[in-house]
């Protein structure tokens, strides 16, 4: 149990992997660095997006008119972790992760709350 527990990291060191993640991918959205952005994405969400589009990610990806924080490193707003899940909050963007064996992922970003509903998301997986 204690192998298990250490190989997730604590909670501190889930909420900065997922906070740079999501900064990263922020930053490469702001620099139209396709590949960059397509490589920060759950292979869901990328399945999604090149069978949406019939082309592939890196193709499409910019095409979604996700907005990005250009200063995104000091505009996070809020990193909630839960197990292998996250939600980091921007100024202008909220978006969601979760972390795979190569590390935390987009599940779904251009992220928009809903009084009592879902959040609405431009880009997300199915």
């Amino acid at each position: 149990m204690v192998l298990l527990t250490a190989g997730c990291g604590s909670v501190e060191q889930r909420r900065t992997a997922a906070r740079d993640a999501a900064v990263g991918f922020e930053r490469a959205l702001g620099a139209q660095d396709e590949a960059a952005v397509c490589a920060v994405l759950a292979p869901g969400v990328r399945d999604e997006l090149e069978q949406y589009s019939g082309t592939p990610c890196e193709d499409a990806v910019l095409e979604e008119d996700v907005p990005f924080v250009a200063a995104a490193e000091d505009e996070v707003e809020g990193v909630d972790v839960a197990g292998r899940q996250a939600r980091v909050e921007f100024s202008a963007d909220t978006l969601f992760l979760s972390r795979f064996s190569d590390g935390w992922k987009v599940l779904a970003a251009g992220c928009a709350p809903r009084p009592e509903r879902p959040y609405q998301c431009l880009l997300k997986g199915g």
